[in-house]
């Protein structure tokens, strides 16, 4: 609830009350003591409609330039003026959400200036592409926090949902401004410790644990895009903090170019095709999934239908259009890039787990499963599947790889590489103590038992004895009468 306090000139507050009465709205009016010409009208209004409502008012009279005041309410005794939200908050109604002009104002401001912007994320790409090098999740983390991508990406969504062409448009330059400058830092510091060697030029960077997250576009990163674009979107629309899902949207973009320029600095470009489909993934998926939620939400509007009306010959047209057409391009293009790795990914896992099947390894345990992206024919070298697996130390299995490698073979086919690395352990089990009767082990436990809660050994030893006579089905013998 917001309480909307403005100053009405006389000769204009008989109409600005009798439209409040027209709409029947709750109002007070209350004496200027520094005026004697003017009052102040007091409404008290649901979140979402104060813009609506002061517009309102400016076309009954009250001057724009007027003194006005909007304060949060924290308590409202009953539901006072809910009904104006029915009447003016454009977009959903009730508690959901808020209207279009402060969700527009609430995406505005989680972008910062262009400047600061293109600053944060040269930083949050310097902080990534270090934390993958050194293998340090927590760094990587720190970059996700000072990211600045989550205004541009929701700003994309709400523009288009809320028929804000300059801001769907501002937005999509502002995504690939950032990118750009965030991919140019990533290439230049990680070109700068390998050749000042303070990261070893022979480092295997495709078997960093870290960089091995962020190289493939898998089933789970979906997950992570689509989950983070909604939340980012129910976050911005329900007047909720948007920092966290800011997170979430900054993990599935930010390591993925840090990614994509440590594999173009090592020359490996299977590892760049992955990370950048990978990333166009994230991008895409997040826009999409942020745009469904605000409809789902109830923001009704379409930058596609207005455009359709207006549709005509002219230069704004073309820049529209081919806005779209890249859009919907790169979309199509990740679509069936994500799709053709996923598929792959699948059938090594059915490959996987046709070979651990044989009973000659059902005593393997399966640790995990990494296969390498699956270019569509962009390059000549075979695909690398790589498989972890835990075995007994005492037991060996010298065809496990090329057994696993004709079955993960038959199940994609295509020509693949495999490699398997064996964690070895030794089992030393514990034997069944037999020695020691059930009944002396209930005694002890009994004694044990009340000691905690302070019984005396006396009566443990009673309570013992007890469940000693219930264990051996023993019963003491009744007393002998005695004459």
């Amino acid at each position: 609830m917001r309480l909307i306090r403005v100053r009405v000139d006389d000769d204009v507050r008989d109409s600005v009350v009798a439209a409040l009465d027209g709409e029947g709205a709750t109002y007070a009016v209350v004496p200027d003591a520094e005026r004697v010409d003017s009052a102040f009208v007091e409404i008290p209004v649901p979140d979402g409609a104060v813009d609506p409502v002061l517009a309102y008012l400016y076309d009954n009279g009250v001057d724009e330039d007027a003194y006005t005041v909007v304060v949060d309410s924290e308590r409202s005794e009953s539901t006072v003026n809910d009904h104006l939200a029915e009447r003016f908050v454009e977009g959903p109604k009730g508690n959901r959400g808020i209207s279009h002009v402060e969700i527009r104002q609430r995406a505005e401001d989680l972008t910062p200036g262009r400047a600061t912007y293109l600053a944060f994320a040269a930083l949050s790409a310097t902080l990534a592409t270090a934390g993958l090098l050194l293998n340090s999740a927590i760094v990587i983390v720190g970059a996700m926090v000072i990211a600045p991508f989550a205004g541009s990406s929701l700003s994309a969504s709400v523009g288009a949902v809320i028929d804000d062409r300059p801001m769907l448009v501002e937005s999509v330059k502002d995504q690939a401004l950032g990118l750009v400058v965030a991919a140019v830092s990533a290439v230049a510091v990680a070109y700068a410790v390998r050749w000042t060697l303070f990261v070893p030029s022979t480092l295997a960077v495709s078997r960093v644990e870290q960089v091995g997250f962020f190289i493939t576009p898998t089933l789970l990163a979906l997950a992570i895009a689509i989950a983070a674009g909604a939340a980012g979107a129910l976050a911005l629309a329900t007047d909720l903090p948007v920092s966290i899902a800011g997170v979430a949207v900054a993990a599935a973009i930010v390591p993925s170019v840090a990614a994509a320029a440590v594999g173009t600095v090592w020359g490996q470009p299977v590892l760049v095709l992955g990370a950048v489909v990978l990333l166009l993934m994230n991008i895409v998926f997040i826009n999409i999934a942020a745009y469904l939620a605000l409809v789902a939400l109830g923001y009704r509007s379409s930058v596609v239908a207005s455009t359709w009306r207006d549709l005509g010959p002219s230069v704004r047209t073309a820049g529209y259009a081919l806005v779209v057409v890249g859009f919907v391009a790169v979309t199509a293009a990740t679509g069936a890039a994500t799709y053709s790795h996923l598929a792959f990914e699948q059938d090594v896992n059915a490959g996987v787990q046709t070979t651990l099947a044989q009973e000659e390894y059902r005593g393997l345990e399966l640790v995990g499963v990494g296969a390498q992206y699956d270019d569509p024919g962009v390059f000549a070298s075979p695909e690398s599947v790589t498989v972890t697996v835990v075995s007994d130390a005492d037991t060996s299995h010298p065809d496990l790889a090329t057994d696993m490698q004709a079955q993960v073979q038959d199940a994609t086919g295509q020509n693949v590489a495999v490699e398997v690395h064996t964690q070895d352990y030794q089992r030393a089990a514990a034997e069944a103590d037999s020695s020691t009767p059930v009944a002396d082990r209930l005694s002890g436990v009994y004694r044990r038992v009340a000691g905690l809660f302070g019984r005396t050994v006396e009566d443990a030893d009673e309570t013992a004895d007890n469940a000693t006579d219930d264990a051996t089905g023993r019963v003491d013998p009744a007393p002998l009468a005695v004459a």
